[in-house]
């Protein structure tokens, strides 16, 4: 984990870049937007979507994420306890953003459709909820832990060698 804020910046870059990569491709698929966007716009669509997500987890979701953990009444010592709750935190605050920028991105490609701003929100959110919150415990919360520590522990030998 993250021990100081240059650690965090990179922590959460890692994060977002994994989360991002693999929810923009998720997203196209249930969009059926691979036949819509061309391979050019897809690659911007993606660093604007990258720059968009860091720029959010960074300076909203985190600290609101990290305030509403440290007031949990659980043994904050129990490093997977943490762990669990700052994910669950942070992948509510990112998928109830990013389903907003989402849903704008999609008007922008698709067009105005007959169905309310409310409603398309409500099917965006939970259609990434079901599949952030599993993806997150389970696949890029532990990938994005194991390369920050082998990418710090190694880089923290090199600096005492």
């Amino acid at each position: 984990m993250p021990t100081t804020k240059k650690e965090g910046i990179y922590f959460g870059f890692m994060m977002c870049f994994g989360m991002v990569i693999v929810m923009t491709f998720y997203n196209l698929f249930i969009n059926d937007l691979f036949s819509v966007i061309t391979l050019k716009a897809g690659i911007i669509q993606f660093f604007i979507t990258f720059l968009v997500a860091v720029v959010v987890e960074s300076f909203i979701v985190g600290p609101i994420a990290k305030k509403i953990v440290s007031m949990l009444p659980f043994d904050k010592s129990k490093m997977p306890l943490v762990i669990i709750a700052m994910s669950t935190c942070m992948v509510l605050g990112m998928v109830f953003l990013m389903s907003l920028y989402s849903l704008i991105t999609s008007y922008v490609y698709q067009g105005v459709t007959t169905e309310s701003y409310g409603k398309s929100y409500f099917y965006i959110f939970i259609k990434n909820i079901v599949f952030a919150f599993p993806l997150q415990l389970v696949v890029m919360g532990p990938l994005v832990r194991f390369l920050f520590k082998k990418f710090f522990r190694c880089n923290q030998t090199l600096k005492t060698a």
